[in-house]
């Protein structure tokens, strides 16, 4: 058995004492490293601006470069960066294969959720910078060392992606018991289901997996991030998250499209407080949607589903499209579940079958429905 090896991605020219303590650390749990460099080759002069930008983005390129013949015989890949060297070490790792195992270590002055939304990447924050070896950096080198050795050594028995190709499932917590009905239904038949969550993070990485062709069908049950990026206008980038893989049989749903997911409450501003809403934790409120909204998304759905070269269904449950959407609940509105499926009707091409039922989302119906039209769509697709 050939031993183990990871590949190193580090800024040398500034972090080359820090870098080769991590490789003697590896080196003891018997794993051999291969480095590429991600260096500014600034010749020790300070880059600011466009010339600094421009120098980054030639490091990501030339690194990118490198990865296919580096990670040949590689079980993982370990970055090491403070914020410059970071970012040009995520950049490199999202150029990989999804799964692959990653793991950066970084002083993390940014929020890294919106460049790893969409691949699997271990963050291991050093907490103190990256200036010069210490206590602190010693001890997150060797914790990180101890992790990555582990990452090598693992058997891994998943099999790849496109050899185990699952139904893409969109889910919120709102929508939660209707998702895992739906996953214990498709268990029940002997097929498996991948879920990510519609908080623009997971949908970012559901659009990356669709791409990569790891579904054989789509339930997009959850489709909220269609409020922020339609009505509030906020979102994680993730431009493909509605139609990648739209070649696919795809089963849509209207979860968690009545209200608009938005921060804590004492940041609301006074028209969103005005209106029914509730808190969903201490950091989220739930903010009901206007007709004059609930019209505009419902257009941009039907825009998005037009669209699509796949077969397509709509359910919709008029019982509640999410947790609170039900008799007694914070924002229920019967009539705004009325104004979707109107909309959708007129809205949407003649080859969209649109059913409705009688309903709540999480109610056992709601999944048998979803199965029937599943099975249709894909016997559709097989035509």
């Amino acid at each position: 058995m050939s031993p183990a090896r990871v590949l190193l991605l580090a800024t040398l020219d500034t972090k080359a004492e820090e870098a080769d303590y991590l490789i003697k650390r590896l080196a003891e749990h018997e794993v051999t490293t291969s480095t590429i460099d991600l260096s500014l080759s600034a010749a020790g002069t300070v880059l600011d601006g466009p010339e600094k930008l421009k120098a980054m983005e030639r490091a990501v390129v030339q690194a990118q470069a490198q990865v296919s013949d580096a990670l040949v015989g590689a079980q993982a890949v370990i970055g090491i960066g403070g914020g410059t060297g970071g970012e040009i070490a995520l950049r490199v790792m999202r150029s990989m294969p999804i799964t692959f195992p990653k793991v950066l270590v970084t002083t993390l002055p940014f929020d890294p959720r919106f460049a790893a939304a969409d691949t699997s990447i271990v963050l291991v924050p050093t907490l103190a910078d990256i200036c010069g070896l210490n206590a602190t950096i010693r001890e997150v080198l060797e914790n990180a060392a101890a992790l990555t050795a582990g990452l090598c050594t693992t058997r891994r028995d998943a099999g790849l992606l496109t050899e185990n190709r699952s139904v893409g499932i969109t889910a919120l917590g709102v929508t939660e018991a209707a998702v895992q009905a739906l996953v214990a239904a498709l268990r029940a038949r002997g097929e498996e289901s991948t879920v990510f969550h519609s908080n623009g993070f997971g949908g970012a990485a559901f659009a990356r997996f669709a791409k990569r062709g790891a579904f054989r069908a789509i339930v997009d049950l959850t489709p909220h991030e269609l409020t922020r990026l339609v009505i509030a206008g906020v979102h994680v980038p993730m431009p493909e998250r509605f139609t990648a893989a739209g070649e696919l049989p795809r089963v849509v749903l209207p979860g968690a499209l009545n209200f608009i997911g938005l921060g804590e409450r004492e940041h609301l501003a006074e028209a969103y407080l005005n209106r029914p809403h509730y808190a969903h934790s201490s950091f989220f409120t739930h903010v009901k949607m206007t007709a004059d909204e609930m019209l505009k998304v419902t257009d941009a759905l039907a825009d998005i589903l037009n669209g699509l070269s796949g077969p397509v269904a709509l359910v919709v449950p008029m019982g509640g499209f999410s947790h609170h959407d039900r008799p007694g609940g914070a924002i229920e509105d019967p009539e705004l579940r009325g104004l979707f499926l109107d909309r959708a009707r007129e809205r949407l091409s003649g080859d969209i079958r649109v059913r409705d039922l009688d309903a709540h989302i999480a109610e056992p119906a709601t999944t048998r429905v979803v199965l029937e039209e599943l099975d249709a769509l894909a016997s559709r697709n097989a035509e």
